[in-house]
């Protein structure tokens, strides 16, 4: 991992993982808009989001138009030559420009990243093809942005030295982002209500924890497969600074804003 750069900006930076499932909302863009609308909000209130998107449904969807199933292994898509064409369209032809549609249109000034541009990528694991991970992140790029009063939205590719495109984890682009630039949180907004000790069981969300607790609940299999990027990218951003991690429900209508309120909601890591 990077070393945090330093920059003038005002305001409590958050980096703020958009998941590409349906969240809050009627329809998908009812969804979006109210997170636009929580976002240029944050923005108001004095805070610097920058927001990493996924785009899942969105990849896999467009994989079957093609006639291509889509693979996971270990909540990573095996990612071959068409499919990371497939990736980047979805994510830089699609959601991205949406999304920063949808930020400018609540009065923000959003700007929309291809982490191909911001994200050193080195390969994963040849056998899933071209998934990656950070190797290292143009932080200064985020500190200009940001020192501006942009709201920067990232699409999470990267490029390894070759200028290879590789498919990276949104998750764990976030992750990544946030220790890189200072970030004080990282957010997560997800289809659940937060982590669980047991999965079946409502009762056993865990409110609070750590990043040492997190590993011993992988270890021991608690932690679902889908689940794991997820709770990784928790574990190296509170490691590397970053002081507070949240998993939040965001089919919940304006979560981002209740987590910011004295309601307690989801899942953070200390």
């Amino acid at each position: 991992m990077n070393p945090v750069v330093n920059y003038t900006v005002d305001g409590e930076i958050v980096v703020v993982k958009y998941g590409g499932n349906a969240l809050a909302g009627a329809t998908e863009s009812d969804a979006m808009e109210q997170f636009a609308f929580d976002v240029v909000q944050m923005h108001s209130d004095g805070m610097q989001p920058v927001v990493v998107h996924g785009g899942g449904p969105q990849i896999s969807q467009l994989m079957k138009d093609r006639g291509k199933q889509p693979e996971f292994r270990n909540g990573l898509r095996v990612t071959d030559a068409e499919t990371i064409d497939i990736v980047r369209t979805a994510l830089m032809g699609q959601v991205n420009p949406q999304l920063v549609a949808a930020i400018n249109a609540q009065g923000g000034s959003a700007a929309g990243l291809s982490g191909e541009d911001v994200i050193h990528a080195e390969i994963r694991d040849p056998e899933l093809g071209f998934v990656g991970d950070v190797g290292a992140v143009e932080a200064m790029t985020f500190g200009h942005l940001l020192a501006l009063g942009r709201i920067p939205v990232v699409a999470p590719l990267g490029t390894d030295w070759s200028g290879q495109t590789y498919n990276i984890n949104a998750d764990t682009v976030a992750g990544a982002i946030a220790a890189a630039i200072g970030a004080r949180r990282l957010v997560y907004l997800t289809d659940i209500e937060g982590l669980r000790r047991v999965v079946s069981d409502a009762a056993s969300l865990i409110r609070e924890t750590t990043a040492d607790e997190l590993e011993a609940m992988m270890a021991d299999g608690i932690i679902g497969e889908g689940m794991i990027p997820k709770v990784q990218s928790c574990i190296d951003a509170v490691r590397a600074g970053v002081q507070q991690a949240h998993i939040l429900d965001g089919r919940v209508p304006h979560a981002l804003q209740k987590l910011f309120s004295d309601e307690l909601i989801g899942t953070v890591v200390r």
